[in-house]
């Protein structure tokens, strides 16, 4: 049937797209964006010619120059010849694993003090309450430097372990060693056979999840519902022990130490030379910067996260809990099944600002000398270079991808947990 606007067989006019309700919005739009394309080629002309007037043309060849200077904590090789790009992969991939580590401890975190908030026992409530209220009102960047001090006071200094009379020791059997100076543990040389082992590994992992979505399929078929974590665990564990066997136990593990005055050397023999210290090329190295500042940023947003948590759950009526108690279920079971898996509709979407948020404070990893990308790129990178621009524009760039892959991966979770209809 024709519209009231267009009778049947009229031709089209360009003056529908004004006065024809069919076309008018679509003008409008295409008219807008050509507005907001002029304006940014005209801003984008206005800076590039501003730049060649102070003979600061946008160059990236910077990135290809070695970097010369030193990066305490990293993921990969990298030494003070390496290029500036190398560096900002390094800090791109501290600053991940913050994110990472963070967002892991924040959300286990937050939900248990989400919970237990609600917990019809008054001092475990009132506990978690302050918890969230301290966290939440106190600045990120200070309790990142807060936790930083607190490591580095009460935490022992290298020269505690020293002697006969030491007044610290090594922990796990000897195998690690906790100091001011951070964390170090035992690492691993990996030997001939050690790929396999990997792709055990790997195959671990994929079997877990397969294992996961059959069983989360046999429990809505059926009602049954098994001890998932104990046969994960086996899943995860069993395989790579027997393969770890089998190939000859391919994983060695070089354990850290000391060096200098008071030191057991190879031979048991006691050294009585130089400053006692922890051997830097010995086991993993921890750095304190980097827990201090992923545990300062776990605490805080868990406090958020609690909250989320806590709206979610009480946005579930009382009779869902009081179904699933009248059909026999435990409260603990009550709230896996019924209470949160519901209440992850309500928790998904704040949770991933809380993330994002996590993520973009780790820049603040300055304030304990945490070389993070920001420390990289727009810190040391920049003041040398003089590329403030260049340098800017690509860290804006480094943290939009991080927080969009964040959001992408979270909105995948997100539909995978919506109401669907039947």
């Amino acid at each position: 049937m024709a519209m009231a606007d267009q009778p049947a067989g009229k031709s089209f006019r360009l003056s529908m797209l004004l006065y024809d309700t069919r076309y008018r919005s679509m003008t409008i739009q295409v008219i807008m964006l050509a507005l907001f394309a002029y304006g940014a080629y005209w801003l984008l002309d206005n800076m590039y010619a501003n730049l060649a007037a102070a003979n600061k043309d946008p160059n990236f060849g910077f990135l290809t120059q070695p970097a010369g200077y030193d990066i305490n904590q990293r993921l990969i090789e990298y030494t003070s010849q390496s290029t500036h790009a190398r560096a900002w992969l390094v800090g791109l991939l501290n600053t991940l694993l913050v994110a990472v580590v963070g967002c892991i401890i924040a959300t286990f975190v937050g939900v248990a003090v989400g919970v237990l908030r609600l917990s019809k026992n008054w001092i475990v409530a009132k506990l978690m309450t302050i918890y969230i209220e301290i966290f939440r009102n106190v600045p990120v960047l200070l309790w990142i430097v807060f936790i930083n001090a607190i490591l580095s006071e009460t935490w022992p200094q290298p020269k505690d372990f020293k002697g006969d009379e030491a007044t610290a020791s090594m922990s796990l059997w000897d195998s690690v060693i906790v100091s001011n100076r951070g964390i170090f543990t035992p690492e691993p040389i990996f030997l001939a056979g050690s790929n396999v082992l990997l792709i055990t590994f790997i195959l671990s992992i994929i079997g877990v999840f397969i294992f996961g979505r059959w069983s989360k399929m046999k429990q809505e078929a059926t009602g049954q519902i098994l001890p998932n974590f104990w046969i994960k665990l086996g899943i995860l564990v069993l395989p790579v022990l027997v393969m770890f066997f089998i190939m000859g136990q391919p994983i060695e593990l070089a354990y850290p130490g000391f060096e200098g005055r008071g030191a057991i050397g190879p031979d048991g023999e006691v050294i009585t030379k130089g400053i006692f210290r922890i051997d830097a090329d010995s086991g993993i190295h921890i750095r304190r910067s980097l827990i201090a500042l992923t545990l300062a940023l776990a605490l805080y947003t868990a406090a958020f996260i609690a909250e989320a948590v806590r709206a979610g759950i009480m946005a579930i009526d009382k009779g869902q809990s009081e179904a699933a108690g009248a059909l026999g279920l435990r409260q603990k079971r009550v709230m896996s099944l019924v209470v949160l898996p519901q209440a992850m509709r309500v928790i998904i979407p704040p949770l991933i600002s809380q993330f994002l948020n996590l993520t973009k404070n780790s820049s603040l990893a300055v304030a304990v000398g945490y070389m993070d990308v920001t420390g990289t790129l727009g810190g040391i990178t920049l003041n040398q270079t003089g590329r403030a621009l260049e340098c800017i524009l690509l860290l804006m760039i480094t943290y939009l991808t991080i927080s969009l892959s964040i959001s992408m991966v979270m909105n995948v979770y997100n539909n995978s947990v919506k109401l669907k209809e039947r």
